[in-house]
């Protein structure tokens, strides 16, 4: 985002007892409207995997386990793949894990999720969990990308609704915040929407850089 609409001083920082892992491709991590790293920013003790051409992995922070070439999640959390396999079960059906649950999110195209399924060790033996089928709120309708297939969601949409399921729907809550203020912002500076209809409001001193003109400047 430009300096001027940054998002960084309003991002949340939660503590629960879900813990985010995040499994980022290298052509996704590369994007101005990726919405998996705000996730992590705003997840604490999250961890982000960034997965490279050969399946070279750069992982932050790295860790024992993970240089040793065992699975990313703590041995004893449960783990559980946000993945719509044939196999996967509603994802509240771990709101009672006995064990604090790693919810494992793919970050990138459909084929590069299902790769990351396949190449990534322990992964394919990992249970698959489904969002709800649910009617979807306002926050999590997505308007940067384009999409015509239905069902498809930010990656912060789909985590935003997978913690509310595991955390309860405070966070849920607080996520799809965040993911409006900055939709909101990106489609103001572009021209998009009004000042007025912006989430949150505009910083002072931010400008419209929408190249036509159709937007309307913030207060300076």
């Amino acid at each position: 985002m430009h300096r001027s609409l940054c998002i960084c001083g309003l991002l949340p920082r939660l503590t629960t007892r879900t813990r985010l892992l995040l499994v980022l491709h290298q052509l996704e991590a590369r994007k101005t409207t990726n919405t998996g790293r705000i996730a992590a920013l705003c997840l604490a003790g999250s961890q982000v995997v960034v997965r490279g051409r050969d399946d070279q992995q750069a992982r932050q922070p790295a860790t024992e386990a993970s240089r040793a070439g065992q699975p990313l999640w703590a041995r004893d959390s449960q783990p559980v793949l946000l993945f719509p396999h044939e196999s996967a079960q509603p994802i509240g059906a771990w709101r009672e894990s006995e064990k604090p649950v790693t919810l494992i999110v793919p970050d990138g195209t459909w084929s590069q999720a299902i790769r990351a399924r396949r190449r990534i060790k322990g992964l394919d033996q990992v249970p698959c969990a489904r969002l709800p089928e649910t009617p979807l709120p306002e926050a999590a309708r997505y308007s940067l990308r384009h999409d015509a297939r239905p069902g498809h969601l930010s990656t912060l949409a789909a985590i935003a609704i997978a913690m509310g399921e595991l955390e309860g729907p405070a966070v849920r809550s607080v996520l799809e915040r965040v993911l409006s203020i900055m939709v909101d912002r990106t489609l103001w500076t572009n021209g998009r929407i009004k000042a007025e209809d912006v989430t949150g409001g505009i910083p002072e001193g931010a400008e419209s850089h929408d190249p036509w003109g159709r937007g309307q400047r913030g207060v300076v």
